[in-house]
C-alpha cells in the first residue's frame, strides 16, 4: 500500500470538539483579512491562499495552528492574536461560504498533473491526491483536509515545498504530507499544483 495509508489513521487531525461558527459575525471580523485574502477570500496574488469555499475545520484550524505557533506563516504575524477561538471560528464559517474563483491549468501540465491527482506515483508510493482531497478537490471538512480546487499554484507550490523539506510541520503526528512531498520533484510538485487550480466542483 502507498505510504499515505499509514497516515490515515484517518482522522488524526480530524477529531475534536468544533466551534459552530457564526458567518454573520465573521463577516464584521475580516476587515484586516481583505488586505491579502481580497474582500471575498479570492487573493489577488499566488502569494497569498484563496479562502474562499475553504473547508471551515480545515480553516480553523490552520488559524489556531498560526496563533500557537505550530505553523509558521510570517506574514500572519500579530494578525490573529487578538481572536478567541470562536472568532476564528466565524471567520472560518464566513469564508466556507463564499466561493473559490480559480482558473485554469497550463495546457502542458494537464495530463501529468491529472495523473498525480487522480492515481498517485505507484513507483514513488506516492498515494493520489483525492484520497483526502477528494476527486472534485473540496477536501473532507470533518477530517480537516483541505479544498484545493481552484487554489493557486503557486501558493499549492509552496506549501508542498514546505512539507517537502520540513519547514512546515503541521500535518498531523504521522506527518502525512511531509511523507507524500518527500519524494515529489520540482516538477512534479508543478503539474500538479497546475492541475488543482483549474478544478471546479
Amino acid at each position: 500500500m502507498y505510504r499515505f495509508i499509514t497516515g490515515i489513521i484517518i482522522l488524526a487531525f480530524g477529531a475534536g470538539a468544533f466551534a459552530e461558527g457564526n458567518p454573520v459575525h465573521g463577516q464584521e471580523l475580516t476587515t484586516t483579512c481583505m488586505a491579502c485574502h481580497g474582500p471575498d477570500g479570492n487573493s489577488l496574488a499566488g502569494a497569498f491562499p484563496s479562502i474562499a469555499g475553504q473547508n471551515p475545520r480545515y480553516l480553523l484550524k490552520q488559524m489556531k495552528d498560526i496563533k500557537s505557533g505550530a505553523r509558521q506563516a510570517p506574514v500572519m504575524i500579530g494578525m490573529l492574536d487578538n481572536l478567541s477561538e470562536q472568532d476564528m471560528a466565524d471567520i472560518a464559517a464566513y469564508y466556507g461560504e463564499r466561493t473559490i474563483k480559480g482558473g485554469a491549468a497550463k495546457a502542458s501540465l494537464v495530463k501529468r498533473g491529472e495523473v498525480i491527482y487522480r492515481a498517485g506515483i505507484k513507483r514513488k508510493q506516492i498515494t493520489a491526491c483525492t484520497a483526502c482531497h477528494s476527486p472534485t478537490g473540496r477536501g473532507n471538512d470533518p477530517a480537516r483536509f483541505p479544498a484545493l480546487a481552484g487554489q493557486w499554484p503557486e501558493y499549492v507550490e509552496t506549501q508542498l515545498k514546505a512539507f517537502r523539506v520540513g519547514s512546515r510541520t503541521n500535518d498531523g503526528d504521522g506527518g502525512m504530507m511531509r511523507s507524500i512531498a518527500l519524494d515529489m520533484s520540482d516538477e512534479e510538485i508543478a503539474a500538479v499544483a497546475s492541475y488543482v487550480y483549474g478544478l471546479r466542483d
